[in-house]
C-alpha cells in the first residue's frame, strides 16, 4: 500500500557532548522517508527545498524507492536550515538559528498520482499546512497520522486542534501531552488528547521508551538501553517513519500490529541516534534492522507462571 509523507527536507548544524556538525542533511520528511523505505515500496514525499540542496542525497532517496515528483526544488533559493546545540543530558537543546527559506511560503502541492494515497504522514509543520493537505486529498486515506510540537501549541493552538480534529493518530512527545492536555499523568493526558480527535495516540517517551493508546487499550514498548547516544535529532522522526512504513507495508490499522509497528519505529531510531543526522540510516541494512528488531523482542519477552497465593 502507498505511503504519502508531508514534512521538512532540510539542512542541519549539529552540537552534542560527543561532538559537532557543519551542515548535514536533516528535516523530518527526510527522516521519514529514509525509515519507512526499510518496509514500504510504494511510497511518495511532498516537501520543498532549495536549488543547494545536494542532488546524490536525492538520488539515494529515489534508490530507496520515494517518488519525488512531489518535491518542489526552487531555483535561486536556500534550503531551511536549522542549528541546535544538546545539552549534556541529551534530552534538552539550544535552538541557535532557523532559516525558513524556502520553509516560509511552503505551498504543499499534492501531484494526481499521490491521490487516493493508503497512508499520510505529516511531518511538524504549521497546523494550517498540515490541514491544507488533508483538505487537498480527493480520497482520505485509511490512515492519517500527524506529528507536531511545543512551538505549535504555544503560537497556534486554535489552528492545531482544527488539524488534529481530522486526523486518526498523533505522535507527540511526553513534554507535548502534558501541555496540551494540562495534565501530569500521561494515561488521564491521553483521554484528553483523544477527545481532541485522533482515536489513536502514541506518546514518545525518549530513552523510556513508547505508549500507545486506542479505546481502554494500552501498550507500552521499551527503549532498547545503548551504551551511547550521538545525535538524538531527528528519532522521533524516524520513529514515525518507521512506524508508519511498516502499517504500510502490511495494510493493516488494527491495535495488534500497531504493537508490532511500534517495535519496528523503535528499532530504526535507536540507529539513528548512534552517529549524527541521517548517517546511520543510509549506512545500516535489512539485515542490521532485522537482528535490532530481535533484540527489542528479546528485551521485552518472558516467560512466566504465576499462582496467585
Amino acid at each position: 500500500m502507498s505511503l504519502l509523507t508531508v514534512g521538512s527536507v532540510a539542512f542541519d548544524a549539529i552540537e552534542t557532548p560527543f561532538g559537532k556538525t557543519d551542515k548535514i542533511i536533516g528535516g523530518a520528511g527526510t527522516y521519514i522517508a529514509l525509515a519507512s523505505s526499510f518496509f514500504a515500496k510504494n511510497q511518495n514525499i511532498v516537501s520543498v527545498v532549495g536549488d543547494d540542496f545536494p542532488q546524490e542525497m536525492l538520488d539515494l532517496l529515489s534508490q530507496r524507492g520515494v517518488d519525488l515528483t512531489g518535491l518542489q526544488i526552487k531555483q535561486g533559493e536556500k534550503t531551511f536550515f536549522w542549528s541546535g546545540k544538546y545539552h549534556n543530558d541529551m534530552n534538552t537543546r539550544d535552538t541557535l538559528i532557523t532559516e525558513l527559506n524556502v520553509l516560509e511560503n511552503f505551498d504543499p502541492i499534492i501531484p494526481s498520482d499521490y491521490q487516493g494515497a493508503d497512508f499520510l504522514m505529516l511531518g511538524n509543520l504549521s497546523p494550517q499546512v498540515q490541514r491544507s493537505v488533508i483538505e487537498r486529498l480527493t480520497e482520505r486515506p485509511k490512515l492519517i497520522a500527524m506529528d507536531t510540537m511545543n512551538f505549535w501549541m504555544d503560537i497556534a493552538l486554535d489552528e492545531l486542534k482544527k488539524t488534529m480534529a481530522l486526523v486518526d493518530l498523533l505522535i507527540i512527545n511526553d513534554e507535548e501531552a502534558r501541555q496540551l492536555s494540562g495534565q501530569s499523568s500521561l494515561v488521564k493526558a491521553a483521554k484528553v488528547i483523544r477527545a481532541m480527535g485522533p482515536k489513536y495516540l502514541i506518546i514518545k517517551k525518549g530513552e523510556h521508551g513508547a505508549l500507545l493508546f486506542h479505546g481502554d487499550k494500552i501498550f507500552f514498548a521499551p527503549a532498547l538501553p545503548l551504551e551511547e547516544v550521538f545525535d538524538p535529532t531527528g528519532a522521533g522522526d524516524t520513529f514515525a517513519g518507521g512506524f508508519m512504513g511498516y502499517l504500510a507495508s502490511t495494510g493493516d490499522i488494527s491495535f495488534e500490529n500497531m504493537k508490532r509497528a511500534i517495535i519496528a519505529g523503535s528499532a530504526l531510531a535507536s540507529y539513528c541516534v548512534e552517529q549524527f543526522g541521517t548517517q546511520k540510516l543510509v549506512e545500516i541494512t535489512q539485515e542490521n534492522l532485522d537482528a535490532r528488531i530481535q533484540e527489542f523482542v528479546a528485551l521485552s519477552n518472558y516467560d512466566m507462571v504465576y499462582q496467585a497465593n
